[in-house]
């Protein structure tokens, strides 16, 4: 009898000990999302808002290191007067949303496998392929492998602000819904308003 309330005991200690252990957890992690959610939803800081400067831009390891290490859905690596880079992570069962853009965009598959629905045609995508997507056409993108599909795409000229990088898809949405995921006015200036505003020139000097 005395055995059998011994353990007992502690079983229930046990029970409560995790109870407690799980409630702290799931408080703490609740406390952490509240309190992050904002940052998670901020822009890039260190990416400027304005005209990019006259100068390199190098992307190293674009096919191996850099695309396997993101997890974030959007991340805008460059902004240019007539173009704009940005690397996608599609996470497993998802998709970028079907859609239609007003400006050119090619993609670059850099992990994992899909499908590319294009104006109501499929094709199945993989690592290495290109795709381009015309502007004002319809389309969509699903990750249907097992590991993300993880991209890069040039949009022209540029689609999202310069400082863009949402986390997850929701966000991205999120943001777009609420106006505040615009490409600058710099980035859809025709090439005559550059040259006239001193952002182009064929001297390369400025």
């Amino acid at each position: 009898m005395s055995l059998t309330k011994n353990l007992t005991a502690s079983l229930s200690r046990l029970t409560v000990s995790t109870l407690r252990r799980q409630a702290s957890s799931t408080f703490t992690f609740s406390t952490r999302s509240l309190c992050t959610s904002s940052v998670l939803r901020a822009k890039d800081p260190n990416m400027s808002t304005g005209p990019p400067k006259h100068e390199m831009q190098y992307f190293p390891n674009m096919i191996n290191a850099m695309p396997s290490e993101s997890a974030e859905f959007r991340r805008v690596l460059w902004t240019g007067l007539y173009s704009q880079v940005v690397l996608m992570t599609v996470p497993v069962g998802g998709d970028i949303g079907d859609e239609v853009h007003t400006v050119d965009q090619a993609l670059t598959f850099t992990s994992g496998v899909g499908k590319a629905t294009i104006n109501g045609k499929d094709q199945d995508v993989k690592a290495g392929d290109l795709m381009v997507v015309p502007a004002g056409t319809q389309h969509q993108f699903v990750n249907t492998g097992p590991t993300p599909l993880i991209l890069y795409t040039i949009y022209s000229p540029a689609e999202h602000d310069p400082r863009t990088v949402h986390k997850t898809k929701e966000e991205g949405d999120e943001e777009e819904d609420a106006g505040k995921d615009e490409a600058p006015k710099w980035s859809r200036q025709s090439q005559s308003e550059n040259e006239k505003a001193g952002l182009v020139n064929t001297s390369g000097k400025y």
